[in-house]
């Protein structure tokens, strides 16, 4: 009889169309730490006494744009300091061997871009692009990461506010996007849940919606989500999943 990881496999050889959507539970094997984990979010972590919904708010960023930059210290402009670990690199693989045919993420952290993902959409946006909020000018995260890392609030030199390309509380996103993410998702064959708690929307209803129009769903992450009684396979543990399918694509696991 086959083990979970090779219907997994299976399915992956089978499918015509299959998708991923991550979350931050992908990249706290990196050692990325997961701020909506235990402790954080509106039920408890704050960061200088102000909870972190409102330093992730645009209006907050209008009026204390220093409160988010103090905090995106270590959540953004570090983020160098940490590597793709090989669940980054088992979804860029599996996509160079066309077994996976769009990688959307919830995360901003980069760490998909720097295993190799190509067909890679990042939902919440990214800090590789910033942009300024008086002119419209564009800077790249290698131009402002250093910046804030010298504690300055970066400014344009046409003196307005510098912000990241990232997806603020109260802003939308980007609906080009999301309405590809609809379009993709009803029409995909598989899909593969890695690190996601499935509760923030409109991301947690891509796999629902995959889900009513056919497709196969898979689960991989360390809490109950909302959709487990929806997916035909479900992992617990990213790591052991991942070291297992490397086994059987070890040409995908590779760096």
């Amino acid at each position: 009889m086959a083990t979970a990881t090779e219907e997994l496999a299976r399915q992956l050889r089978a499918s015509q169309r299959t998708l991923a959507l991550t979350g931050a539970g992908i990249s706290t094997w990196s050692g990325i730490p997961d701020f909506r984990g235990a402790g954080a979010g509106a039920n408890g972590r704050e960061f200088q006494g102000h909870a972190l919904e409102e330093i992730l708010s645009r209006s907050c960023f209008l009026r204390h744009p220093e409160w988010f930059y103090q905090w995106a210290l270590e959540f953004v402009y570090n983020l160098d300091r940490y590597d793709p670990n090989p669940a980054h690199r088992l979804l860029a693989g599996l996509e160079r061997r066309g077994l996976l045919h769009g990688l959307y993420t919830q995360n901003i952290d980069r760490l998909h871009r720097r295993a190799g993902s190509r067909k890679l959409y990042e939902l919440h946006g990214s800090p590789e692009h910033h942009h300024c909020l008086r002119c419209g000018r564009e800077f790249g995260y290698e131009e402002i990461a250093p910046r804030v890392r010298n504690g300055e609030v970066p400014h344009c030199p046409c003196g307005g506010l510098i912000k990241p390309d990232i997806v603020f509380y109260e802003e939308p996103l980007d609906e080009a996007l999301l309405e590809q993410a609809f379009t993709d998702f009803g029409n995909c064959e598989l899909v593969l849940v890695f690190g996601s708690s499935l509760t923030v929307q409109p991301a947690a209803s891509l796999p629902l919606l995959a889900r009513r129009g056919g497709a196969e769903l898979v689960i991989v992450n360390a809490r109950p989500t909302p959709l487990d009684a929806e997916a035909v396979l479900k992992f617990d543990d990213i790591r052991t999943l991942t070291e297992a399918l490397a086994k059987i694509f070890p040409e995908a696991a590779e760096p």
